[in-house]
């Protein structure tokens, strides 16, 4: 993959910043509110459940289980040759923020499959990178590491 053609996050809205921020430290994190508890996810800064600003960022395990993902078969985008996969994986510690992957050619997989974010850089930024923990997903067919 070539890092120009990565299409790049915004990393310092007020919105997701502290989750880009959080990415360099090389964990994860998911906005709440610090007044009702409630999952930001979407993040924003304000809680859309009781109308607060008392929100933080809540670091969370790098470990989810697949919850759903297709794979495309064209290519729209020179850093996604295709085939490629798109994965949404439950987070472990919080079952209502579900975050989005990309698995590179076409896996075996299904759902509730444990998954794991490593990170990995992109020119000056880091991202993080889903894939499949262990087992014949991982590492044994080139998937470890790859965004």
């Amino acid at each position: 993959m070539n890092d120009e053609q990565f299409p790049l996050p915004v990393v310092d809205d007020i919105d997701s910043g502290g989750h880009w921020q959080a990415v360099l430290r090389h964990e994860l994190a998911i906005r709440v509110c610090g007044g009702c508890g409630q999952v930001l996810h979407m993040p924003k800064a304000y809680c859309h459940a009781c109308g607060g600003w008392n929100t933080k960022w809540q670091v969370v395990a790098p470990r989810g289980t697949l919850y759903s993902w297709t794979t495309v078969y064209r290519q729209i985008h020179p850093a996604f040759p295709a085939p490629y996969t798109i994965v949404l994986v439950e987070l472990t510690d919080l079952p209502a923020a579900r975050l989005v992957g990309h698995l590179p050619g076409e896996p075996d997989l299904m759902a509730g499959l444990e998954m794991v974010a490593t990170f990995t850089d992109i020119g000056d930024l880091r991202v993080p990178v889903w894939r499949p923990a262990g087992g014949p997903l991982g590492a044994e067919r080139g998937l470890a590491g790859q965004p």
